[in-house]
């Protein structure tokens, strides 16, 4: 006698998690594609420093308040800058991570294949 499992248990419809994995695939790449090109303002220094950076990670700008430009102390001014350039890279990997769970958590039945 063979035992029976209930429905969701045993061999899942290798078709249909097929299907998910590669309209999972698709949404990721048209939405990594997306995050690439947008360009994300993060002020750091209390405001004084503005770096723009893309999902790529490619700075496009850098706004630097004039308070903080003394030649005295160019040191402080690096400082400032290499803190927002950090904070920019967190928040491209916070938004990015965001974003990609978002499609992965609408496919449970992906989540044990590693996908």
């Amino acid at each position: 006698m063979k035992a029976r499992l209930p429905d969701g248990y045993g061999k899942q419809n290798v078709n249909k998690l097929m299907q998910q994995a590669q309209e999972m695939q698709e949404q990721m790449e048209a939405k990594t594609k997306e995050l690439e090109e947008t360009e994300y303002p993060v002020k750091g220094s209390g405001g004084m420093v503005e770096v723009v950076m893309r999902g790529d990670y490619n700075v496009t700008a850098i706004h630097i308040d004039k308070e903080i430009v003394d030649p005295e102390d160019v040191e402080m001014m690096e400082d400032m800058i290499a803190a927002a350039v950090n904070d920019a890279i967190r928040t491209v990997k916070d938004t990015a991570a965001a974003e990609m769970e978002k499609i992965t958590g609408a496919y449970p039945g992906l989540a044990g294949l590693g996908l």
